[in-house]
């Protein structure tokens, strides 16, 4: 079922779908730990959809939802002043501008990841992916797969040495089109 979105919640439900991993990339840069990026990512997600009558330019939705995620970002920053670990506000600014500038490669890096990942055995990608899931430990994975956690992760380094030449390979090609 490939039918274009047909109403203002349906277009923000499949930008924001599309744009969600840029956003939280650039809201990792920002913040200290993914805890805190899974606190924050929902605000982002509820002001961007309240706001979303005000965003003309569609294709402009992901340079949007990160201003929209900067400003929540001091906004909880500012909620947990009393932690010792809160970054000077400048500093945030300075991190946020940084990450806006790297967007572009970032959208880059992840299109070059999806396409390496679609060129891996079946196996082998449904692996990696099982391990980047949080509903799973190593420990609950290596057991499902008859392997030590150890070898498991061996096995995984291997896959990654591959998957990061394969995107450095991609990326350069595209660099050269």
């Amino acid at each position: 079922m490939n039918s274009q979105p047909s109403t203002p919640d349906e277009v923000f439900v499949q930008l924001l779908s599309q744009n969600e991993p840029l956003i939280r990339s650039y809201l990792r840069n920002l913040l200290p730990s993914y805890q805190d990026v899974d606190q924050v990512m929902p605000d982002v997600a509820l002001v961007a959809w309240r706001k979303f009558s005000q965003l003309e330019d569609h294709d402009a939705f992901a340079r949007w939802a990160c201003v929209i995620a900067r400003y929540e970002v001091m906004s909880y920053r500012r909620s947990k002043a009393r932690d010792r670990l809160v970054l000077d506000p400048d500093v945030v600014a300075r991190l946020a501008d940084e990450a806006e500038e790297e967007m572009p490669l970032r959208r880059r890096q992840m299109n070059a990841l999806e396409h390496c990942l679609a060129k891996l055995p079946p196996q082998r990608r449904d692996l990696v992916l099982a391990c980047y899931s949080p509903e799973k430990s190593m420990r609950d994975i290596a057991a499902e797969i008859n392997r030590s956690e150890n070898s498991l992760y061996q096995l995984l380094r291997r896959i990654r040495v591959d998957l990061q030449e394969c995107m450095e390979k991609n990326l350069s090609q595209e660099s050269l089109s």
